[in-house]
């Protein structure tokens, strides 16, 4: 299987994808989707017939980049790797469309931000694997349709609710990603110290796990960091001294929050006193993006209870007000 990127990788982003599952066996959790779509790929190798398009949605980190790759893998097919944001022009997918191989896997992130021009020129892609191209201008333009090979495109998203109708609907499967719990990041971290060659003792790791956020990418992210700190003062073993001391100089707390995750409860706590506040309002006071907040900040703060949302707008819960130490005397009542 080749992989072919469509933009300059990192080396942080190189060792990411050493550390990225190669098999169904080695992706530790999201049990019911990894079923769910080793059942489509199997009965479509059966029929020896292309798999359906395939559509997944979650939080960042949590494996959907690495459903796409096994998939891939499984059904022995090269895979493309483009996201909405790059794909610009209908010049942009035709070229991207035209160099597909038969049977290859098409895998598209952030699939939400593809334009509405270029999602019309999709649709009968993703049908009928024909690409119709309008060339010239006015009383002198004409289709062209082009055969394309026939593919599986893999959409991923952040933000199911962004994507069209008509787009969703020509995905055979749509599956939801969910967030990890500390049993399962700590199997993630256990493979990760293999694969790097790191000793750790397993209550280190167990630290780690719950300071994870629920999420591989994120316990993987800090597992490095912890070990750049281990290998500074010259130690083989990843203790909890060590870990305390890393996330002390990381300003990652007991709850796994950084301080923007801070920022951003002291600013509804005190400046709101604990809400509600509207969005718009919120990322003007902490000076975040809109979309930072939501995607970033807000899922996590809202699973550990940190923050709710109500009609009126976004609220910090009585266990914010401990959290900071602030008095909630004034908190609204629906929380109690």
């Amino acid at each position: 299987m080749s992989i072919a990127k469509t933009q300059n990788t990192s080396n942080e982003d190189v060792l990411d994808l050493t550390l990225r599952p190669k098999t169904w066996g080695s992706f530790v959790g999201q049990d019911k989707t990894k079923n769910n779509v080793k059942i489509i790929v199997e009965a479509a190798k059966k029929r020896k017939d292309q798999v359906e398009h395939l559509l997944f949605y979650g939080n960042p980190g949590l494996g959907k980049t690495t459903m796409a790759y096994l998939v891939a893998q499984e059904i022995g097919a090269d895979i493309k790797i483009t996201s909405g944001p790059a794909i610009e022009r209908a010049g942009d997918l035709a070229a991207i469309l035209t160099n597909l191989e038969e049977g290859s896997v098409l895998f598209c992130d952030e699939i939400h931000r593809l334009s509405r021009t270029v999602e019309e020129y999709l649709y009968p892609a993703m049908e009928d694997f024909k690409l119709n191209l309008i060339l010239g201008k006015g009383p002198m333009a004409r289709v062209m349709e082009l055969n394309l090979p026939k593919f599986t495109l893999i959409g991923a998203t952040t933000k199911l609710a962004s994507i069209s109708g008509p787009l969703r609907s020509r995905f055979g499967a749509i599956f939801g990603l969910n967030f990890y719990s500390n049993e399962d990041i700590e199997q993630v971290l256990v493979r990760s110290c293999r694969i790097l060659n790191v000793l750790a003792e397993k209550d280190a790791l167990k630290i780690i796990a719950e300071h994870s956020r629920f999420t591989p990418r994120i316990a993987n992210h800090l597992l490095k960091r912890v070990r750049d700190f281990s290998q500074v003062k010259n130690e083989n073993l990843i203790t909890k001294e060590i870990i305390e001391d890393a996330f002390l100089n990381l300003e990652i707390d007991r709850l796994g929050l950084t301080q923007s995750d801070r920022r951003l409860l002291e600013a509804l706590v005190v400046k709101f006193n604990g809400g509600p506040v509207g969005i718009q309002t919120l990322a003007a006071a902490t000076a975040e993006e809109e979309a930072t907040i939501l995607d970033i900040y807000e899922p996590y703060l809202m699973r550990i209870g940190l923050i709710a949302r109500t009609p009126q707008g976004r609220v910090a819960t009585k266990m914010a007000f401990e959290y900071l130490g602030v008095s909630p005397a004034n908190l609204p009542k629906i929380l109690f």
